[in-house]
């Protein structure tokens, strides 16, 4: 893959998609060929932020859904999305309390889009009140908040309600291919992993009287309180499609940790190595580095077999080669838009057809628990075992003095 395909950073990405659907025309639901305004499955958006105000628009676009109620801390912003949206005033809540005033309206499904420090909190309150679940990863900051949602998700599925996550990289035909041929033997045993996540970073301005400022512009990936740090928050790509591959999840991790972005004010590192290991001896090796300095975007994860060898990408090749045959595979194409309008058309899918099973949610449960195991081993710079993370069960608090209710 040519080397300026890495330079197309994510986060630009998402920035230049939030501003490309700041525009949307709203598709009225009368306006829906084939599709009475009443079959459409009503939606509450929690956190209209980039990726929030970006799936919002589409949720607007398709068939099956319609938004009829819109949350965000900020006023000003779901006000602005709000009137895009065609949603009524007296259904647009900001404030800390908003999603409860949003579940008390009643909708039938809730997205899940702010920083994820909120989402066990959200995510209990919306199976409780009946709702579908839409969440964005990670799913928590922390391993109480990983297994609030695992029980979240588990209550979902036996009160016949639909619980999704959405990664972008397990809807790929090409890396799902992959990772079939891989599983069925194709690069023979697995020997090693590797996975790398690089990016140019968040902003990280000085921190002011209280965290309000720093729960926008994903800012708050900065802050293992609030967005779990750059590991969990972004490194969770590339270390799900690992874990994907591995078929299971890591016994132990150890590793190391810096920060090395300039005039740094959040409490998460931006450089990390980590080992971590497997039940069967497999070893994943992950590096990460978010700085900005002009390398640029890359998510990729290889699998290395005695065999031959597997490659995947979130914008890149996808293939496999081997001495028993390979797998031409193909370029990953617009991951990001593709991956979630993919994942908005099983979400779909699975509400009207009473598919309950839920099963993006365990992998997602533990594709965060293993960063928060990479996170927490870097820190300590010391061997860290899954059982040991589990026991501690350490919970991060979140200071919210000052902050609108």
């Amino acid at each position: 893959m040519a080397r300026k395909k890495y330079l197309f950073s994510r986060r630009r990405f998402i920035a230049g998609s939030a501003a490309a659907t700041a525009g949307f025309a709203i598709v009225k639901p009368s306006a829906v060929s084939g599709t009475a305004a009443n079959s459409r499955i009503e939606v509450g958006c929690i956190g209209l932020g980039g990726r929030g105000r970006l799936i919002a628009g589409m949720l607007a676009e398709h068939d099956g859904f319609q938004v009829v109620s819109a949350a965000d801390y900020f006023p000003k912003v779901v006000q602005t999305v709000g009137e895009k949206l065609g949603v009524a005033g007296q259904r647009r809540f900001s404030g800390l309390s908003g999603y409860e005033k949003l579940l008390a309206s009643k909708v039938d499904t809730v997205f899940c889009e702010t920083p994820p420090y909120c989402f066990p909190a959200h995510v209990a309150a919306a199976v409780d009140a009946g709702c579908h679940v839409y969440l964005a990863k990670p799913v928590a900051c922390d391993v109480p908040g990983c297994l609030a949602i695992s029980a979240a998700a588990k209550k979902a599925s036996r009160s016949r309600q639909v619980f999704l996550v959405d990664f972008q990289t397990r809807t790929d035909p090409f890396i799902i291919e992959a990772v079939k041929r891989t599983h069925n033997g194709l690069i023979g045993q697995l020997a090693m992993l590797s996975s790398f996540y690089t990016d140019d970073g968040f902003p990280d301005p000085p921190m002011t009287g209280n965290i309000e400022s720093r729960l926008q512009r994903l800012i708050w990936v900065n802050d293992i309180a609030l967005g779990g740090g750059q590991l969990v928050a972004a490194g969770i790509h590339a270390i799900d499609v690992a874990l994907w591959i591995a078929g299971a999840r890591p016994i132990s991790a150890v590793g190391s940790c810096r920060t090395a972005r300039n005039d740094p004010h959040g409490d998460s590192a931006d450089v990390y190595s980590v080992t971590y290991r497997f039940e069967d001896g497999l070893i994943l090796n992950h590096r990460g580095e978010h700085i900005r300095n002009t390398h640029g975007f890359n998510c990729t994860c290889l699998a290395f077999g005695r065999d031959g060898y597997t490659e995947t990408s979130y914008s890149g090749n996808v293939q496999i080669r081997g001495n028993k045959g390979g797998y031409r595979g193909g370029e990953v194409e617009n991951l990001y838009n593709n991956g979630i309008k993919r994942n908005l058309d099983t979400f779909h899918h699975s509400i009207v057809n009473g598919i309950y099973d839920n099963p993006t949610v365990e992998p997602s449960v533990d594709a965060t628990l293993a960063c928060i195991l990479g996170r927490e081993a870097a820190k300590r710079n010391t061997q860290l075992s899954w059982d040991e993370l589990i026991r501690e069960n350490k919970k991060i608090d979140v200071d919210l003095t000052g902050l609108k209710a």
